[in-house]
């Protein structure tokens, strides 16, 4: 079975709601390594529990540190609070690293549901570029407006840094944290997949043309006109659901 199906029934004691966000969780880390998108055991993917499961209160479910992305299922991701307070009982802990990062958009904007970070080589190499990302191919031209930048601070293990990386974010769902990687948020799972998919093809394409020359630039009334033209980022059109449960479906075995 998978997170394009009906999850299957919620273990005994747990909400249905939460155990349908960690089945699509799960199912999305395995996404990840499939593309290729893993670095070792590090990175994450995260996703807010909703109302219907906390009462109101913050807690989100995160990868268990150690495991790789190929290893997590809906039974060991963790759930925590905006402390990193562990809130059940679980032998993982959490890496430092990923937490500090996450909690901060977590808290700091309400509409972020799912927060995913990647140190993709393509995306690191635009990262690390003084222009950033290169106004000039079919996936940059749908991103107008929605690209922040954040200077690098170091290992993100301090939590001084979660306001000014929010000052940086003023609020685009897209971050290109620079000399370091990418980072996507949505109010959806689906939706901050298929935003980070078009940036990260935004920077292979951008690496990719840069052995050929000067590159033809895209007039910004183009780049407004594709943005806005982009079907993927309308609700009315699943908002990337449909892309995210085709992949799910590739997956080479079944997350349940």
């Amino acid at each position: 079975m998978n997170a394009a199906d009906k999850p299957a029934a919620a273990p005994a004691g747990m909400h249905p709601d939460e155990w349908q966000a960690r089945v699509q969780l799960a199912a999305c880390y395995r996404v990840f390594d499939m593309l290729g998108w893993v670095e070792m055991i590090y990175n994450h993917i995260t996703v807010r529990l909703p109302d219907s499961v906390t009462g109101g209160q913050k807690h989100f479910l995160i990868n268990p540190f150690g495991l790789h992305y190929s290893e997590v299922t809906p039974d060991n991701l963790v759930k925590v609070d905006l402390q990193g307070n562990k809130l059940q009982d679980t032998r993982w802990s959490v890496n430092p690293a990923g937490f500090t990062v996450h909690a901060a958009i977590h808290e700091g904007v309400p509409e972020a549901h799912c927060v995913m970070h990647t140190h993709t080589t393509a995306g690191v190499a635009v990262a690390c570029t003084q222009g950033g990302m290169a106004q000039n191919n079919f996936y940059s031209a749908q991103l107008g407006g929605l690209v922040a930048y954040h200077d690098f601070e170091g290992i993100t293990i301090h939590a001084d840094e979660g306001p000014r990386l929010l000052a940086s974010m003023d609020g685009k769902p897209l971050v290109i944290l620079r000399n370091h990687g990418l980072l996507a948020w949505a109010p959806t799972l689906p939706l901050a997949f298929v935003r980070l998919w078009t940036l990260q093809r935004a920077c292979e394409i951008q690496v990719a043309q840069a052995a050929l020359g000067p590159a033809i630039p895209i007039p910004e009334a183009v780049v407004r006109k594709t943005s806005a033209d982009a079907l993927q980022w309308d609700v009315r059109l699943g908002a990337g659901q449909d892309v995210f449960d085709a992949m799910v479906r590739r997956l080479p075995r079944p997350v349940l």
